[in-house]
C-alpha cells in the first residue's frame, strides 16, 4: 500500500481574499489526537496541533512533524481528507475554539 501513496497536500495560510477566517480548533496540550504522515517514504508520527474548518467546507489540520527522520520537529498545515494521512489516535476531549487551552497558568489580570 504504501508504494502508492502520495504525500499529503499542505495547506496555505488563509489570506484576506478568502473570505471569511476559518474557524480554529485546539485540544489541551497534554491530550491532543496524533496523524500518520507519509513523508519521504515513511509514515511518521505527528501531533495535531490544529484543526481550521474552512468557510466552503474544507478541512485542514496542523500537525508537528519530524519528515525526515532527523528529529527537526516543524509545523505543517494538511488537508484533510488525504491519503497519506491516517488518524493515530483520538483525543479525549473535544476541541475549543477559545483561547483556554494556550497556557494554564493564570493571567497577571485574573483575580486570586
Amino acid at each position: 500500500m504504501s508504494d502508492t501513496v502520495s504525500e499529503p497536500r499542505e495547506a496555505r495560510p488563509w489570506r484576506p481574499e478568502d473570505g471569511p477566517h476559518p474557524v480554529v480548533w485546539s485540544w489541551p496540550p497534554g491530550d491532543r489526537p496524533a496523524f500518520w504522515v507519509w513523508s519521504r517514504g515513511a509514515w511518521r508520527w505527528s501531533a495535531v496541533r490544529a484543526r481550521q474548518d474552512w468557510p466552503d467546507g474544507r478541512t485542514a489540520y496542523q500537525v508537528l512533524i519530524d519528515l525526515d527522520g532527523s528529529t527537526a520537529v516543524m509545523a505543517r498545515t494538511y488537508w484533510w481528507p488525504h491519503e497519506g494521512l491516517m488518524p493515530a489516535h483520538r483525543s479525549s476531549v473535544q476541541p475549543s475554539t477559545g483561547p483556554g487551552w494556550r497556557d494554564s497558568r493564570p493571567s497577571s489580570t485574573s483575580a486570586p
